[in-house]
């Protein structure tokens, strides 16, 4: 079940999250966040942007959400995506229904265009926004280090 996030996902979202910090570069946030610290992004993000997460079973399965891709005004109807799955939650559709439903409240929030952010070594992620209608419109090479090694970025954009 598809539904907007609540302050008492946080947990399960730093659960989830703080694995991608420790396993993969899908993040350059390189020490794990606590549970407040995860429900003061919620607030803030929530507050004015979308955000939602999947539940199942009872279980957080993944989140996602759009927040500002940059600070100046004329950006304002320009967001970047998120989203994140719990382990072992990967294949399942989660992270497609999960976007969908960003993507269609982005659309009728009059947002204009949207930019996924992904390290280039994250091949599942660049597949996945491509079937979802994205493009790549950069590539940054070297742009993070994590793991002892240089990791680019690639950007991907639809326009609403």
């Amino acid at each position: 079940m598809i539904r907007k996030v609540e302050l008492q996902d946080a947990h399960a979202l730093a659960d989830i999250y703080n694995h991608y910090i420790a396993h993969s570069t899908a993040t350059f946030d390189i020490r794990p966040i606590g549970e407040e610290e995860m429900r003061k992004r919620i607030a803030t993000l929530s507050a004015c942007h979308p955000y939602f997460v999947c539940e199942e079973e009872g279980k957080i399965a993944g989140y996602c959400y759009a927040h500002p891709w940059k600070e100046k005004d004329a950006y304002s109807r320009t967001l970047e995506t998120t989203v994140y799955l719990a382990p072992g939650q990967e294949r399942k559709g989660i992270g497609t229904q999960l976007m969908r439903q960003l993507i269609d409240e982005c659309r009728r929030s009059e947002v204009h265009s949207l930019i996924a952010c992904i390290t280039e070594d994250n091949q599942a992620s660049c597949l996945f926004h491509e079937r979802l209608g994205f493009t790549q419109v950069s590539h940054f090479k070297e742009a993070g280090f994590k793991f002892g090694k240089w990791v680019g970025i690639i950007d991907y954009q639809l326009i609403l």
